[in-house]
């Protein structure tokens, strides 16, 4: 039946009614949206900004502490994370554990070049159980030297804190530690943990491992020039066919370590900024090691130079710098006391009779430093220095 006139109307006045409402319902829902998304971004923008000022304000802290000689007002926020204080780490001690330094320790930059000055600098690092006897003659082997031309590191066993002067060089020098027991892979792990340490500092480029009997043979400057200038690491590294070498090899390790290329060398050994970068990042052949490398194998004797044989032989010079008299036979080198030191000593050591090579020709400058050497010998030593030592 058609509808009346007025009925249509109504039906029209109806639908648009509802066209109103949708139109002004989609209008609050609009303008809704808009007052929640200013309100949205005004807390985000209040959330970072006041993130940014902690992050700025914790790096503030943190450079104020590694660089207590500059002393930042807020304007310089950013400034105070510079690269200064990431190049030249101002304490030795730090919070990482093992696992984060090696990580850090690790960082190569793939840029070639710098973008400061770099001056290349020596790291001594000392690995000693607890006093350094010696202190007294590496102070005066160091008196005088620019500071930018070296840095020094002690590992000593957990608990131990060195004494020395603020005016020393081995002043805040001692690295976080653990223990140590001879003969195990904890001697590794501290000669890695030394490593590491000093990778932290750029501008470490030589890095030579002494123990608390260590002592230098030549003065600052010839040791600092002969390790700079060298082409090739000094770590000894040789193939021992006896018991004492190849005896002590494990099947275990194979594939990847076959007989053939296992050596044995001397602990003490000196390495450029290249090879020790690559040993502390190392954990394919150090968990090798670590696993089947137990103490009557003696993993400090043979890890980094069957490492280096193995991947970067043509760097090496295969031997030590370190002068050791093993003539007495047995599991431990000769000790040096106060009747046995004389300028002839001395000089024989500093004057190699052999002849070694030293980058492309032969020398008879072969040994920097020396060892082992009893705390009675100290004060000879000390006489010594200014004449056959030339401090």
């Amino acid at each position: 039946m058609a509808r009346s006139r007025g009925e249509k109307e109504d039906a029209e006045k109806h639908t648009g009614l509802l066209k109103l409402v949708q139109v002004l319902s989609s209008l609050v829902i609009f303008v809704a949206g808009i007052i929640i998304g200013l309100t949205t971004s005004t807390h985000m923008n209040n959330y970072f900004a006041s993130q940014t000022e902690l992050f700025f304000s914790a790096n503030h802290a943190t450079a104020s502490v590694a660089s207590p000689e500059k002393n930042c007002t807020p304007c310089e926020k950013v400034d105070c994370f510079s690269m200064d204080t990431f190049l030249y780490p101002r304490n030795a001690t730090h919070g990482m554990s093992d696992v984060e330094l090696l990580w850090r320790a690790s960082m190569v930059p793939r840029k070639r070049g710098y973008p400061f000055t770099r001056v290349p600098k020596v790291a001594f690092m000392f690995l000693t159980r607890g006093p350094l006897p010696m202190l007294p003659l590496w102070e005066k082997f160091f008196d005088g030297q620019e500071r930018h031309l070296y840095t020094v590191y002690v590992h000593a066993l957990p608990g131990y804190k060195l004494n020395v002067s603020s005016t020393s060089p081995f002043y805040g020098r001692q690295i976080p530690s653990q223990k140590v027991a001879w003969g195990t892979v904890q001697l590794v792990d501290a000669e890695r943990r030394l490593l590491a340490n000093a990778l932290l500092d750029f501008s470490n480029e030589r890095f030579v491992l002494l123990s608390e009997s260590c002592i230098p043979v030549y003065n600052f400057p010839t040791v600092y020039k002969y390790l700079t200038g060298s082409d090739h690491s000094f770590v000894e590294s040789y193939d021992d066919p006896s018991r004492y070498g190849r005896g002590r090899y494990s099947r275990s390790m194979l594939p990847y370590i076959r007989l053939h290329q296992w050596r044995k060398g001397s602990q003490w050994f000196e390495m450029t900024r290249n090879l020790a970068a690559y040993i502390v990042s190392d954990t394919k052949y150090y968990s090798l090691f670590e696993k089947y490398c137990k103490p009557a194998c003696y993993p400090d004797e043979h890890y980094i130079p069957t490492y280096l044989n193995m991947f970067h032989g043509s760097k090496n010079s295969n031997r030590s710098v370190t002068w050791v008299d093993w003539s007495l036979g047995g599991p431990h080198p000769a000790t040096f006391r106060k009747s046995n030191i004389t300028e002839d000593f001395i000089r024989a050591i500093r004057n190699n009779a052999t002849r070694c090579w030293y980058n492309s020709g032969k020398t008879s400058l072969c040994y920097l430093f020396a060892r082992k050497f009893d705390p009675s010998a100290l004060v000879p030593l000390l006489n010594l220095s200014l004449t056959v030592m030339e401090f």
